[in-house]
């Protein structure tokens, strides 16, 4: 049974966009901003409502005013399908956006078990086949044999980049019409003043030594191992400090790790920030060493700053955000070496800003909001 905030509005168009709130990544930040340019691009009277699968970590006051707040209130994601099926048989959504693999695979089951005819658009973001990269053969199969069969049942599929779009047509073998390439609304109005935002941090006070900054979580997919390597290789030449914003699961190796490399007290881990650009914006360098991404908003938020920003070239986002003005910005994935000299060229000869602010253009909040009413098939205003 679903609990709902905030009064019912009737509206010409009601759309509904699934997410679980496990998390306070990139994922969860990228869906509530874009619930506000959806808001505003819209060219007829549109009704949202945020279902969340699980609403932990949802922020207090993160809803944008207007947006109805529609709690499923599970524990855990294994009935998401039956409360989702729910949900649509009681609201009748025209639309339904929805966020991540497994919340797809339940949005499939859920519309047929309703019997509605909402339109069912899901989004990815994050290359899976470079995450299953190494994984034992049968769970890679268990992982994506299903998917030609799930997401052949889907309206449309949003990818974050061109090679998460190629990524999951190679999986799924999707013809190119029902998918799409909509860039994060990473950079919206409210961006200078989030970054000009005051930040109690001692070690990005002016005249503090620079700081190497890592955003993201604590995990695998970040190698923020690498990182640290070449953070030590960095400090052997010049006075930075290494400082890590987030939480996971490799916390403790992360710190262990850091003490073997004699980063000392010039390394620490602030943990989850409730805003990381005011952070970004003092940074020394902001360094994103990932194995495998979709579209790393951090780097985008960097870029859109000004940098300095170093990056893996890895699969995808990165190249593609900045390969073409920027390609000096871009190291091999796991190459600490060439990770150190990127970071002492940016220091001593940063990238002119106008270039990494001009690779964010298509990155902006109204337009990703303007695609994303297209592919559910919501009239937009015109650009």
């Amino acid at each position: 049974m679903t609990s709902v905030r905030q009064e019912d509005r009737r509206a010409a168009v009601r759309m509904g966009v699934v997410l679980s709130f496990s998390g306070r990544g990139g994922v969860e930040r990228m869906v509530l901003r874009l619930l506000e340019g959806l808001q505003e691009g819209s060219a007829l009277p549109l009704s949202i409502d945020l279902v969340a699968i699980r609403a932990g970590n949802l922020p207090d006051g993160a809803v944008p005013p207007g947006v109805r707040l529609v709690d499923l209130g599970l524990e855990h994601s294994s009935r998401a399908a039956s409360a989702l099926a729910v949900y649509l048989r009681q609201h009748c959504p025209d639309a339904l956006l929805v966020a991540k693999d497994r919340a797809i695979r339940s949005a499939v089951r859920a519309r047929a078990r309703a019997g509605t005819g909402t339109r069912l658009v899901g989004r990815l973001g994050t290359h899976l086949g470079a995450s299953l990269e190494g994984k034992d053969p049968l769970r890679r199969w268990l992982r994506t044999a299903p998917m030609t069969r799930i997401y052949g049942r889907m309206d449309h599929v949003v990818g974050n980049s061109a090679g998460v779009v190629e990524d999951l047509r190679s999986l799924t073998g999707l013809p190119a019409d029902r998918v799409s390439v909509i860039r994060n609304p990473v950079v919206g109005p409210d961006f200078p003043a989030r970054a000009r935002a005051e930040v109690a941090e001692p070690w990005l006070a002016p005249g503090e030594p620079p700081v190497l900054l890592g955003v993201g979580r604590l995990t695998r997919q970040k190698d923020f191992p690498t990182f640290l390597r070449a953070a030590a290789r960095v400090r052997r030449d010049r006075p930075v400090r290494a400082l890590l914003l987030g939480e996971g699961e490799e916390r403790e190796a992360l710190r262990a790790q850091a003490e073997q490399l004699g980063l000392g007290g010039d390394f620490r881990i602030a943990g989850e920030v409730a805003d990381p650009l005011p952070w970004m914006a003092r940074a020394g360098v902001v360094v994103l060493s990932s194995r495998w991404e979709g579209s790393p908003n951090v780097l985008t938020e960097a870029a859109a700053l000004g940098g300095p920003v170093v990056a893996t070239d890895c699969p995808s986002g990165p190249g593609e955000l900045l390969r073409e003005r920027a390609p000096e910005t871009l190291v091999p994935v796991g190459d600490e070496r060439a990770l150190a000299e990127a970071i002492h060229w940016q220091l001593d000869h940063p990238t002119d800003p106008d270039r990494l602010r001009a690779c964010t253009k298509p990155y902006g909040l109204a337009a990703s909001a303007r695609a994303y009413l297209g592919v559910l098939g919501i009239p937009a205003h015109p650009s």
